[in-house]
């Protein structure tokens, strides 16, 4: 029974967050919001929704493993097998913002910080606003260097279709839904965890995690299909940053969350390299199918690590 909540909460979060992510999407366009800082803000914050309502859920039932968890492996999917998959399926792609220049230091100074801020333990409320004040000055940096990127146009037949009612009321419905997806997600999972005998970092880093990135591959993947790769390398910059900021942060403020980097020295690891990766990337503008298989390599080695040892223990 646990398996089935945890599928139906998961679908939950993922429907509810492109309610989210749509509505979102259009309220922006229609006011001529450019498409790199629609992609880095709106829809980076509604891709990340399920990931901040499974941490803040996590945290208040006193379950800082899961909470972390989840945040640390959406960062490691979201460039290894969302961005990856996107470079496979795009055509070449030149970009008209130079991402090195204007971004790529957002890819790597939170993980620094949020791997610093970590050496006492735990992360708690200072922290926290400590890591939603780097969120605030990315959004100011963010629509600051903005006025020279190319802005989307909306054609008549869009604002005629427009609904301001009907665009509020599903964005209601897609935040009761990620918030409910969430609260029974973490239960199921937990009890699912229980059940195996494995620890509850492992289905926050691998099973919640890769469930709520599915958002951010749904909506890169229809991004990358039209031509829009700044969009989906703005998403990820973006989401991955606040799953480090506003995810992490939103968890530390329900409760302190105690933070084991000894112990998982592995993944905080991979999802470092992971993001030096991307900066790499984006520095030599390598958007292409090679980076691409660069990049599920390294989500091999996150797969094989994970999994090998549980798979190895049922065999037995």
């Amino acid at each position: 029974m646990d398996f089935v909540i945890f599928i139906l909460s998961i679908a939950a979060l993922i429907f509810g967050a492109d309610f989210i992510i749509n509505q979102s999407e259009r309220i922006a366009l229609r006011f001529n919001i450019s498409e790199f800082v629609v992609g880095s803000t709106l829809i980076a914050f509604g891709t990340s929704l399920p990931e901040m309502a499974t941490s803040m859920a996590a945290s208040f039932d006193h379950k800082a493993d899961l909470a972390i968890a989840n945040a640390v492996g959406s960062n490691i999917i979201n460039i290894t097998l969302v961005l990856a998959v996107v470079f496979l399926i795009s055509r070449p792609y030149t970009s008209v913002r130079d991402f090195f220049a204007k971004d790529s230091i957002w890819a790597l100074m939170p993980i620094f910080i949020f791997i610093l801020m970590s050496l006492d333990g735990y992360i708690n409320r200072f922290d926290a606003s400590l890591l939603f004040m780097l969120m605030f000055a990315y959004l100011l940096f963010l629509f600051n260097n903005s006025k020279d990127d190319i802005v989307q146009s909306v054609d008549e037949e869009f604002r005629e279709d427009f609904s301001w009612l009907k665009s509020t009321l599903l964005l209601i419905v897609g935040f009761i839904m990620v918030v409910l997806g969430a609260n029974f997600a973490i239960d199921s999972a937990s009890n699912i965890a229980t059940q195996f005998g494995v620890s509850q970092w492992l289905i926050g880093v691998v099973v919640i995690a890769f469930g709520t990135s599915l958002p951010e591959l749904i909506v890169s993947i229809s991004a990358a299909r039209k031509g829009k790769v700044g969009m989906v390398i703005g998403n990820i910059i973006g989401s991955n940053l606040a799953n480090t900021t506003m995810v992490i942060g939103g968890g530390a403020m329900v409760n302190t969350l105690t933070v084991k980097l000894g112990e998982y020295y592995f993944d905080m690891a991979l999802m470092t390299v992971a993001s030096i990766m991307l900066v790499y990337i984006t520095a030599n503008k390598l958007y292409s199918k090679p980076a691409g298989i660069s990049l599920l390599i390294l989500l091999a080695l996150f797969i094989h690590e994970k999994l090998y040892p549980i798979a190895k223990q049922i065999a037995s």
